[in-house]
């Protein structure tokens, strides 16, 4: 994992400052002279070479310093702190939200196979994958905001309100379902073809043939062997979750890492972009770690040693 953060995070500092513009052109005004704008320069250190730059933040890294934001000169670490549990929120409810929604549709789909749920599962998962987040997202806020008036448009909480869990479950249903469909929609196909490749399988035959009911056949036999396919694409999911996040977290005004990350690259914010990046490296690393050791409760065929 340690390499791969280097590699990541070298790659995201080159295509970070291969953006057009700069931190200065925000920060600087009509009234400031050369010198100050020198002095400023210096200061954020942006008038080093490019591989100084990089050789000083990661050595500031290392300490457990990601630097301060250009735009609040709060410590970036502090700021990511602050934002993650919304994000985490937000990206777990739609994960499971998605996952429930997905399984019993796919595994049903695999077991009528060819016949009229089958097809509907289908087109629902086509739907699902080929509908954009902020297109469906734009849609539920005209629908059930403008509209209806059933839940609030963005934010967290209402504002000036006293909060709680009902007002945090209000605002939260409408992102979290957008992301829930888009989950979903992927999820179907892949489960369908998992149960598909066990269902006719010899051991479910002789497990048929010796009493076992069906139920039990289903669970224990055939979804536990289908189950290291579903493991191994949640993992998967975990940066496309982190993506769909981003523009879902724009449009709703939700308080996370992806409309801190819109934020960041308007202002140029490069200490901010850069802990954003390590942090979701950090998260599909720690994603993919987690999904390997998963694989052996799973399977009790395999073992690591």
């Amino acid at each position: 994992m340690i390499p791969i953060l280097l590699g990541v995070s070298l790659v995201n500092f080159c295509i970070i400052r291969l953006v057009p513009g700069s931190p200065m052109d925000l920060m600087v005004s009509p009234t400031m002279t050369a010198e100050a704008r020198s002095i400023l320069e210096h200061n954020l250190g942006l008038d080093a070479p490019l591989y100084r730059q990089y050789i000083s933040w990661l050595f500031q890294v290392v300490q457990g310093n990601l630097g301060y934001s250009y735009s609040t000169y709060r410590p970036v670490s502090q700021i990511i702190a602050d934002r993650i549990p919304a994000t985490v929120l937000l990206m777990g409810s739609a994960l499971i939200l998605g996952l429930a929604l997905a399984i019993p549709l796919g595994v049903i789909s695999a077991l009528k196979q060819h016949r009229l749920f089958d097809y509907l599962a289908t087109f629902t998962a086509f739907l699902g994958v080929s509908t954009p987040n902020f297109f469906l997202g734009l849609g539920c806020i005209y629908l059930f905001s403008v509209k209806l008036k059933l839940f609030p448009s963005s934010g967290m909480y209402t504002l000036g309100a006293a909060g709680g869990l009902g007002d945090l479950l209000r605002h939260l249903a409408m992102p979290c379902t957008v992301l829930a469909i888009n989950i979903c929609g992927r999820f179907i196909r892949y489960v369908r073809s998992a149960m598909l490749d066990v269902l006719y399988q010899d051991y479910l035959r002789t497990a048929a043939a010796k009493g076992v009911p069906f139920l039990p056949r289903l669970r224990i036999h055939a979804f536990r062997n289908a189950l290291l396919s579903i493991i191994t694409l949640t993992g998967l999911e975990i940066p496309s979750l982190l993506g769909g996040a981003v523009v879902t977290e724009q449009i709703f005004s939700w308080p996370g890492i992806g409309r801190l990350t819109i934020d960041a690259i308007m202002t140029r914010d490069y200490p901010v972009l850069m802990g954003l990046n390590l942090m979701a490296a950090i998260m599909v690393l720690t994603a993919s770690l987690i999904t390997d050791l998963l694989y052996a409760l799973a399977d009790p065929r395999i073992k690591y040693a």
